[in-house]
């Protein structure tokens, strides 16, 4: 089902289809939304200015970190996961034995 979604970057809207549920497809836009806001914010705070591609770059590179740490973070949470549940497994095969 497509949704159409709006969003407000620069003083410009943007309009998108989004193929997934529309209230995913607006947090994603407005991730995008708060993290551009951020860098914008970050970069009002020095001397230089950045262009909007310079600002939009910066927000992607910002979200594909996070979204790696988070899948850095939950493998290595699954592998910690996995050898508690075989040291378990083993303990209580131990005991019934």
């Amino acid at each position: 089902m497509e949704e159409i979604v709006t969003i407000e970057l620069f003083g410009q809207t943007f309009t998108f289809k989004a193929d997934s549920e529309v209230t995913k497809a607006r947090e994603v836009a407005d991730l995008l939304v708060r993290e551009v806001t951020r860098v914008e914010d970050q970069q009002s705070n020095q001397s230089t200015s950045m262009s909007n591609l310079t600002i939009l770059m910066l927000a992607a590179l910002n979200i594909a970190n996070e979204h790696m740490e988070l899948k850095r973070n939950h493998s290595k949470l699954l592998h910690d996961v996995t050898n508690r549940t075989t040291n378990l497994i083993h303990t209580l095969d131990n005991s019934v034995q």
